[in-house]
C-alpha cells in the first residue's frame, strides 16, 4: 500500500520546519501568504489529506454537531436545518443529521449513535412518542450540550427553543370566531409532547370564550396529507358539519381541504380553514391557507448560536433554559369569511 504523505514529506519537499507547513495549511496569519500558496500546491500535488482524526485525539473537539429530527421530508424542519448549518459552517463546525421517523426507539438508537461518534453537542426536536429523555443523560454526565426546539421536553431544565404554542393556537380560533365560525373542529394528533397538548388547550380556551361556540377535537395517526384525509372523511361522518377547522399543521390541512372539495364543500363559504407552520405548501393550495408562521430558519439558527456558545463555554449562555420565538397569524382567503387583512402578532 502507498504510504500516505505526511507534513514531515511536505516540509522536506520545500526545505521547511514541519510546524511551518502545519501552521500554512491551517491558514494561520503568521505565515505570509507567498509561502501560504506555495505549501497548498505542493500539498495539493502530493495528495496531502489532513488527519483529522488525530487532531481530534488532541483537542478532545470532533466539530460536528449532532442533529436528530422526527422528520427529514418537513419544509418546517428543512428551514431549521438550513439555519443551523448556516451558523454551524460559519463556525466551522459540520453537521451530523438523523431522523427518528417518529419513533422514540429509533430516536434512542440515534441518540447512541450521535454519543458513540463524539459529537461535540446535540440539537434535538423530539419524537411524538417521547415520554422518555434518559437517553440524552449520557452527554449531560459527559459535559456535552444538548439543545431542544420545537418538539422540546415537558419537564426539563435544559436549553430549549419553541413558541407559545397555546397562545398561537389561541389566536387561530380567535381568528375563526371572529370570522362567525360557531362549529369548530381542532385536528391534531395524540402525543406526550406538550406541543400538541398546547394547541389543543388554546383551541378549547378560544372556544370558551363565547357560549354560543361548540369545540371538537379529531385525532388522527399523523400530520400529514393521509391524516388530513382521514380527518375530512371524520368530519363528513359528523352530523354536524363545522364552519371553522383548525389542523395542527398545513399539510394534513391542505390534505383536509382537498378531501372536503372532493365532496361539494366550499372554502371558506361553508368552513373556513386554518393551519399551522407557514409551509410553502400553503400557498400552492386554493384557496391559499390561513396559518400560523413558525420562524423555522431562526429557531434552528438560534439553536445553533446557543449550542456553540456553550461549546465556547460563554458565561451568559445557560442564563436563558427556555427562549420563546414570535409567530404571526398569517390572514390567507382560507378563512376569510369577513373581509380583513392585517397580521395578528403573537410575542
Amino acid at each position: 500500500m502507498e504510504k500516505e504523505t505526511t507534513i514531515y514529506d511536505i516540509a522536506k519537499v520545500l526545505g521547511l520546519s514541519a510546524s511551518t507547513v502545519s501552521r500554512a495549511l491551517k491558514g494561520n496569519p503568521v505565515i505570509n501568504a507567498r509561502t501560504r500558496a506555495k505549501v497548498e500546491e505542493c500539498a495539493q500535488t502530493m495528495g496531502y489529506r489532513s488527519n483529522a482524526f488525530a487532531s481530534n485525539l488532541r483537542t478532545r473537539r470532533t466539530n460536528t454537531i449532532g442533529v436528530i429530527v422526527p422528520r427529514l421530508d418537513s419544509s418546517f424542519l428543512s428551514a431549521c436545518l438550513a439555519g443551523m448549518e448556516e451558523v454551524a459552517s460559519s463556525e466551522g463546525y459540520n453537521l451530523i443529521i438523523s431522523q427518528s421517523h417518529e419513533s422514540a426507539k429509533k430516536e434512542a438508537q440515534n441518540a447512541l449513535t450521535m454519543f458513540n461518534s463524539r459529537v461535540d453537542g446535540v440539537i434535538a426536536s423530539l419524537t411524538v412518542e417521547n415520554s422518555d429523555l434518559s437517553y440524552f443523560n449520557r452527554f449531560r454526565k459527559s459535559n456535552v450540550p444538548v439543545v431542544f426546539f420545537d418538539r422540546i421536553p415537558s419537564q426539563t431544565d435544559s436549553i430549549c427553543f419553541s413558541i407559545d404554542n397555546e397562545k398561537a393556537s389561541y389566536e387561530a380560533t380567535k381568528h375563526l370566531i371572529n370570522q362567525g365560525c360557531r362549529r369548530l373542529i381542532h385536528v391534531t394528533i395524540k402525543s406526550h409532547l406538550d406541543v400538541y397538548n398546547q394547541r389543543i388547550a388554546g383551541f378549547l380556551k378560544a372556544v370558551e370564550t363565547l357560549p354560543e361556540c361548540i369545540g371538537n377535537v379529531i385525532y388522527v395517526d399523523s400530520l400529514s396529507l393521509e391524516g388530513g384525509n382521514l380527518a375530512a372523511k371524520k368530519i363528513i361522518e359528523n352530523n354536524n358539519i363545522p364552519d371553522g377547522v383548525f389542523v395542527a399543521n398545513d399539510m394534513a390541512a391542505v390534505g383536509c381541504m382537498t378531501t372536503l372539495k372532493e365532496h361539494g364543500y366550499k372554502f371558506p363559504d361553508d368552513i373556513a380553514m386554518v393551519g399551522f407552520n407557514n409551509d410553502p405548501v400553503a400557498t400552492i393550495i386554493s384557496p391559499a391557507l390561513t396559518t400560523i408562521n413558525y420562524p423555522g430558519r431562526e429557531a434552528g439558527m438560534l439553536a445553533a448560536k446557543k449550542l456553540i456558545n456553550l461549546l465556547n463555554g460563554e458565561k451568559n449562555a445557560e442564563n436563558t433554559r427556555n427562549e420563546i420565538l414570535n409567530a404571526n397569524l398569517v390572514i390567507r382567503n382560507s378563512s376569510l369569511k369577513k373581509k380583513i387583512t392585517h397580521k395578528i402578532s403573537i410575542h
